[in-house]
Parts: C-alpha cells; sequence; structure tokens
C-alpha cells in the first residue's frame, strides 16, 4: 500500500511519536522512508551572515534530531534517509512530498490551546489541507 513514506521531525515529542509511527510502517510495508526537518529562517534577515548563523545553529540542533532517528530505525531495520531543508516548514514540507511522490506524510501533533488554532491555526491542520497525500496525524 504504502511505497515511499515520509516524516516530518522537529525534535519535538509529538515528532518522536510520529517518527516510530513511520518507522513501523515502513518495516510492514517495506516502504522507504524519508526524515524532513526544516531549517526555518529568519523573515526578513538583516544581512547573509545572519542566514548563515541560523543555517549553523539549525545544522546543530538537528543532528542529535538526526542520529536519535537513524539508531531508531537501524534498530528496527529499516532505512532511512534524512533531510534537512531550509525554508517554512509547511510549503518546504509540501514541496519535498510532492517531489520525491511520497503516498504518506506522517506528522506529530502538537496541542496548542482553541484561541491559538482560531486566530493562527497549526502547521498540521495545514499540512492535512495542503499535503498531496495523505497524511497521518499522530497523537
Amino acid at each position: 500500500m504504502f511505497e515511499r513514506i515520509a516524516v516530518a521531525n522537529d525534535g519535538s515529542e509529538g515528532a518522536a511519536r510520529a517518527l516510530s509511527v513511520a518507522i513501523a510502517l515502513a518495516k510492514v510495508h517495506g516502504a522507504q522512508l524519508h526524515m524532513i526537518s526544516v531549517e526555518e529562517l529568519p523573515q526578513f534577515p538583516a544581512s547573509i551572515d545572519e542566514v548563515i548563523e541560523e543555517k549553523d545553529e539549525a545544522n546543530h540542533r538537528y543532528a542529535a534530531v538526526i542520529a536519535r532517528a537513524k539508531a531508531q530505525a537501524q534498530a528496527q531495520g529499516v532505512a532511512l534517509s534524512t533531510h534537512v531543508l531550509a525554508g517554512h516548514a509547511v510549503p518546504t514540507i509540501v514541496g519535498f512530498v510532492e517531489r520525491e511522490r511520497c503516498d504518506v506524510l506522517v506528522v506529530g501533533f502538537m496541542g496548542h490551546s482553541a484561541l491559538y488554532n482560531r486566530l493562527i491555526g497549526s502547521s498540521t491542520d495545514r499540512l492535512v489541507e495542503l499535503a498531496p497525500c495523505a497524511v497521518l496525524v499522530v497523537k
């Protein structure tokens, strides 16, 4: 049923739960598993140095997330391809899923207050709306 699975991982608890489910799905279906982490760049950087500094910080932040994810996947006998992409989370993840022709996107649910969701919305909601494939939200 699933041949190409993508999982978004920002290092949060919800993302860790999503990764566990994605690994299990990949194992059951013998699917390729891709993990996407997005480096959020400043909205209006003052200089190229600010962009470089932000990218260096994100690389260090995601190094531990990637190492844990690879160890977890390897322990389950699943190959994991990791991708750290620069941009804004929702369009970057949607673009990746489109380019890679993923069958399902697995994301963690991060609960916010009802007011927050009404005023701002959530990345999860936007991914469910915009992704060109099935989206599995893990609580």
